[in-house]
Formats: C-alpha cells, structure tokens, sequence
C-alpha cells in the first residue's frame, strides 16, 4: 500500500493534464446506443481502470463524459437534480433536448472554470431516440452520432466511411464497439473496459465488454510487403530499379520477366 499511498501528487499535477477518455452516441431506429472506456488518468498515471462514464439522467436519458471527471460528476448531478424536479412538476420524464439544454447552459455560463465534454442521448416521446452534442465551452449540436474524448481524433475517418443510416440495434452496437475499441487501440490515454448502454422505449440495457474481449485491430505483428513478396509485383522498369537492392535482384528480374511476359500475351 505504500507505493499508492505515496504516489507523487505534485509532481503529476505539473503542466498540462492529460484527460483522456473515448465516448460514443449512435442513434438508430428505435432508440440509441452509448458507449465509453473506462480509464480515467492524472497525467500518465492510471487512477481508475474501471470508471463508468455512462451516467443515468433520468429513466431513459443518459450523458457521456469527457473531461475533468469532478467537472462532469458535478454538473451531471445538477443536471439529474433538475431532471427530477421536471417530472415531479410536469408529471412525465423531460425530452432529451430539455436535457442537453441543461447540460449546455451549466457547461457554457461556467466555461472558463470546467472541463467538460458531454455526450447526452436517449429516448422521448417526441422524437424517439436523439444525440446531443455539447463540446467543451458549450454549444448544442444534434447529430445522428456523436464522438468525443482524446480517443476521437483517431476514428473521425473511421465513422465517416463506416457508418450508415437506418441501422437497427445489432448494426448500431456493432459500430459502437468497434469504434470504441479502434479509439482505445491508438489513443494511449483510452483504455480498459468498454460500456455501453442501449435505450430505447421499453428500457435501458447495459452491456460490459472486459477487455480481454474486444476487437482486435493490425497491431504491427504482420510484416506487409515482405522483399520476396513485394518485389515479386514489380512490373517492367519499376523492377529493375529494384533489382539494383542485394541479393534479391535475380528474383526481381525472373519476376519482372515473367510480368512482362504476361503482359504481352494478355
């Protein structure tokens, strides 16, 4: 216990903090889905492994956070509070958008003295399952998905060329998955566990993946375009510029020759 509880303190706080966390909202049809990791950090070192960044707002409308975790925790209680005070005042649950005006307006009046990046999502009566981003300084953005953290700098290009509209739940959970464990792989800030919530009208269901069990990405253990392998394509001219690196160069001309041989009888 000594080496935790004498964990340098000061010297973590020097600088610039590093606050990373990867955090996910899709919409589909009939609800949407969530998704965090679950590592929290004081600069490079790892203070909870198992952090639960989706929070309950009310029965069917959650947050993802991203930030300072003291900075979200406090506002996603405020929040919630004020969920609370609306249903017993009106008698039913507030639509997501009341929500995530909420969230904007707390995160936007104190921008100077938080950081917080907020995901809030789930499911109403008038719109069904919505997204709302709301980056740090404020500002309310709807968005049929939304991503955030250190972790979604790396998988912009990811969800671009993947996602797709009118999804259902198992496509929708699939994304989110993937794209959370992608984020984790290349973002060293980004790790554990991912979390994920899927709301929808009926309920909110969470699911944990440890992580032992997420997808696997290239990881750098296969060697792409091995000397034999490589040159062996090499057409024409282009092979025998090749040729002139070491030991290879007679199969690089067996393989150009073979090419061009080819060519002529295609």
């Amino acid at each position: 216990m000594d080496g935790i509880t004498n964990v340098p303190i000061a010297h973590l706080k020097k600088g610039e903090v590093n606050l990373g966390t990867s955090i996910m909202a899709v919409q589909f049809k009939g609800g949407v889905v969530i998704g965090a990791d679950t590592r929290t950090t004081t600069g490079s070192y790892i203070a909870n492994r198992v952090t639960d960044k989706l929070t309950h707002i009310h029965d069917r409308i959650y947050c993802c956070r991203s930030g300072s975790a003291a900075d979200t925790q406090a506002v996603a209680d405020i929040v919630h509070h004020h969920a609370q005070l609306y249903t017993s005042i009106y008698g039913s649950a507030p639509p997501v958008a009341t929500v995530a005006a909420l969230f904007e307006k707390l995160c936007y009046e104190n921008k100077d003295q938080l950081s917080a990046g907020i995901i809030v999502a789930g499911w109403d009566e008038e719109k069904g399952g919505s997204v709302y981003n709301i980056p740090l300084g404020g500002g309310t953005f709807q968005q049929p998905w939304a991503i955030g953290g250190s972790g979604s700098t790396y998988v912009y290009g990811y969800c671009d060329a993947t996602y797709q509209e009118n999804w259902g739940e198992e496509e929708t959970i699939e994304f989110v998955k993937n794209t959370l464990a992608l984020a984790m792989s290349r973002d060293g800030s980004s790790g554990g566990c991912i979390r994920m919530c899927v709301i929808t009208k009926d309920a909110a269901r969470r699911i944990f993946i440890p992580g032992n069990e997420l997808p696997r990405f290239w990881e750098g253990k296969e060697v792409v375009g091995s000397s034999a392998g490589a040159t062996a394509q090499v057409p024409g001219a282009a092979a025998a510029a090749v040729a002139a690196v070491g030991p290879y160069a007679g199969l690089v001309d067996e393989a150009s020759a073979n090419s061009e041989r080819n060519l002529k009888h295609s």
